[in-house]
């Protein structure tokens, strides 16, 4: 659920969907005359008209999106449009003017409707907290109410099973580049916890999708420019690039920089999940391979991402936990999960699985040797708090006794 200056924006967001094909406006709420019988411009004017009551709210424009699971593939349109009018006058919206909208961009099936906070008398809705809060209640009513696949259910299936269904590799030439595009980001960007442009990219690459600043001394980089590109099975930049401006969420690097600050402190407390992910796998299996290690972490629904240069050599480790939706750099994890510590505790070299050197030349088969003193730190790890920087809940934060003045007794 979003709120934003332009009604308008939102209108021509949908409405250039329903042109493209990807989507078809199925119902309305409180307007005078059906759908069908409706121009563009008169849809648009029944929201202005109504905003006129207010002029003194600046965000007025209300843009939700319902999203089911998959498997709810008997969602006609009559039973869409009952789920998006209940759930309009379950957080408050039922006497609003709304459009529904389906649509067909994405591997799941969802709803657009648009909206406005400002009431035939001038009031306005309160905003404030009514995601967390009424459309919270509400969604897990209607879960109930039609049958539907409950989305705290998904929390105990595979987590790599969950991140497939939110987003899809695209196919260059398959659908339309910017819609391809502005799918994934709209699967990505929100709910993943990343630092860095190179972390973001490491899901985005994921689907298919790169997010590109140009090179270091181009005018677009020095403007803080963003383009988004698809990429083939290789992993190479194909098609137009596409501006980040352009894209109705405005996935701007200054947007971005917010996200970038914002997971700094919020993804702290689940590295520690990452991390024993890490050590328990090579606590528990001595000679396990990197190619092993990165399934043994997928199946726990961590994506190691691997990265080489073109010579072959590992340079860089990358985390991704679909489960907490954090994406760690390995270096920020600690120098033991970057590229080189990981290796080393795996006993390769960074080109080669293979064989490796030790110190003295002499090259070995693979395999990796545990000393007890590693052991015993992957034990502490898993076993206590961990580093002062972890998180503590406020409420167990011991309080400092106040000191009392020279000569000030209990009784005064």
């Amino acid at each position: 659920m979003n709120t934003g200056h332009s009604i308008r924006g939102i209108l021509i967001y949908n409405e250039n969907k329903v042109s493209q094909g990807a989507a078809v406006c199925i119902g309305e709420g409180n307007y005078p005359i059906d759908i069908e019988k409706m121009s563009e411009s008169f849809k648009l004017g029944v929201f202005l008209k109504q905003l006129h009551l207010n002029e003194n709210v600046k965000r007025g424009a209300v843009h939700i999106s319902l999203n089911f699971d998959r498997s709810d593939n008997d969602l006609s349109k009559e039973k869409l449009m009952q789920i998006a009018s209940s759930y309009m006058e379950k957080i408050g919206f039922g006497a609003q003017p709304y459009l529904v909208y389906q649509h067909h961009d994405a591997g799941h099936p969802h709803l657009h409707i648009a909206s406005i906070n400002v009431r035939a008398d001038g009031s306005r809705i309160n905003m404030h907290n009514i995601g967390r809060n009424q459309s919270e209640t509400a969604r897990k009513e209607l879960e109930i109410s039609f049958n539907l696949v409950r989305a705290d259910s998904r929390k105990k299936q595979s987590p790599a099973l969950i991140n497939a269904i939110d987003a899809e590799k695209i196919k260059y030439g398959a659908i339309d580049s910017k819609r391809a595009i502005g799918s994934v980001l709209s699967a990505v960007i929100p709910h993943y916890k990343y630092t860095t442009l190179g972390e973001l990219n490491a899901v985005l690459n994921l689907y298919n999708v790169k997010a590109e600043r140009g090179k270091e001394n181009s005018k677009m980089f020095k403007n803080k420019g963003l383009v988004y590109q698809i990429l083939d099975v290789n992993k190479k930049t194909v098609g137009v690039p596409i501006k980040a401006s352009s894209f109705y969420s405005k996935p701007t690097l200054s947007r971005l920089e917010i996200n970038f600050a914002a997971a700094k402190t919020s993804r702290m407390i689940n590295m520690k999940r990452t991390r024993n992910a890490v050590d328990l796998l090579l606590l528990k299996y001595p000679s396990i391979t990197l190619s092993q290690l990165e399934t043994r972490l997928a199946n726990q629904g961590i994506t190691a991402v691997v990265r080489k240069n073109e010579q072959g050599f590992i340079y860089g480790m990358t985390y991704i936990d679909h489960n907490t939706r954090c994406v760690f750099n390995g270096s920020s994890l600690g120098p033991e999960y970057a590229a080189k510590g990981l290796l080393q505790r795996l006993g390769h070299s960074s080109r080669s699985e293979k064989q490796y050197t030790v110190p003295d030349g002499t090259a070995q088969k693979h395999g990796s040797f545990i000393s007890a003193a590693e052991v015993q730190r992957i034990i502490d790890n898993v076993l206590y708090a961990g580093t002062p920087s972890d998180y503590v809940p406020k409420q167990l934060k011991n309080k400092r006794k106040k000191r009392r003045k020279k000569g000030q007794s209990d009784n005064n």
